[in-house]
């Protein structure tokens, strides 16, 4: 059943979990038709959003994060917030689906009347979120979810993208998480605000109280992100809820530092502006893929570049200079 803009506008301001799925998925949509239901819908919500504390929560695989999300999750609606999460699965090359639907791996959350579970398929997008993650907060927040927690496909150069779209990014670490990896290290060291030592336990206190200190030492070396602001480096363990009240009140200090410099606005302001930036390509290229013209172009122009005819910005440029007069073509 098709449902009208005003259906789902509503079914998602009263907090209808279908509805709001259904809204979602049509943002996901990349037939021409669904896309331009979801700009009318995304226009409708808009006054609705900008309420919610946005948290991207990455780290190497087996981190931990679907458990810490979960059990931080009932702590906050504990607090009486409500929750939604937006899981961002690594997609299938055959079908683009999620493989590995990480509501059925937070059974417990996924029971409480006031969290959403959303598993979306990253589509290959880079950069650990899927293309239409942004999109998907906003339909979140005017739903009226207190805490909006981001759980990324893994930790790559390129996760940190996260960042561009939260107001605080968690890292979470274990011992011996393979750090060796510095460049990976340092990418996401330069972008966290906090960071969570997971599975802690007896055996390994003393480990991780001298990884703590490594962490610590490392962030010294590194331009702190926000004033007045040095990142703390927690202990703990998700399984046992060991350590998420104070990662609770450490994601409430810094929000609420960030407004009181009113970081908070200008970071949201500018992460809009990238957000602007890449549907702006996105539409270009949808735009060129309409012109047969444009695209034989566009392939030769690529094909070129791919030969090294000539240099890949060159070709870019000879393109563009195309696509601007298309109508002379």
């Amino acid at each position: 059943m098709k449902f009208s803009t005003k259906e789902l506008l509503e079914g998602i301001r009263s907090g209808n979990k279908r509805l709001i799925a259904k809204a979602i998925t049509l943002v996901e949509s990349k037939k021409a038709e669904h896309r331009q239901q979801a700009e009318e819908l995304l226009k409708e919500v808009m006054p609705f959003t900008g309420n919610s504390i946005r948290v991207g929560v990455t780290g190497v695989p087996g981190a931990g994060k679907s458990t810490f999300i979960e059990n931080f999750g009932r702590l906050a609606i504990a607090n009486g917030k409500k929750v939604a999460v937006l899981a961002i699965d690594p997609s299938s090359s055959i079908n683009k689906g999620s493989i590995l639907g990480d509501k059925t791996r937070m059974e417990e959350l996924a029971k409480e009347e006031n969290a959403f579970i959303r598993p979306s398929p990253s589509s290959g997008f880079l950069g650990g979120v899927a293309n239409t993650t942004f999109e998907t907060m906003m339909i979140c927040e005017a739903a009226g979810y207190d805490y909006i927690l981001i759980e990324t496909v893994g930790v790559g150069q390129s996760e940190v993208l996260v960042a561009d779209i939260t107001d605080v990014f968690l890292f979470l670490k274990i011992i011996g998480g393979g750090d060796e990896l510095q460049g990976i290290k340092r990418g996401i060291m330069e972008m966290v605000d906090l960071i969570f030592i997971n599975k802690v336990d007896q055996d390994n206190f003393q480990k991780a109280k001298n990884t703590r200190l490594e962490l610590k030492r490392a962030l010294d070396f590194i331009p702190p992100k926000e004033k007045d602001w040095k990142v703390p480096v927690l202990l703990g363990s998700a399984l046992s809820n060991e350590g998420l009240s104070e990662v609770f009140e450490k994601i409430d200090e810094f929000i609420t530092l960030k407004k009181k410099t009113r970081r908070f606005d200008e970071v949201r302001n500018q992460q809009a502006e990238k957000r602007f930036e890449y549907w702006v390509q996105e539409y270009i290229l949808s735009e060129m893929k309409k012109s047969n013209s444009l695209e034989k172009a566009y392939l030769q122009h690529k094909k070129n570049a791919s030969a090294l005819v000539s240099n890949p910005s060159t070709e870019a440029k000879l393109f563009v200079e195309k696509f601007l007069s298309k109508d002379k073509i």
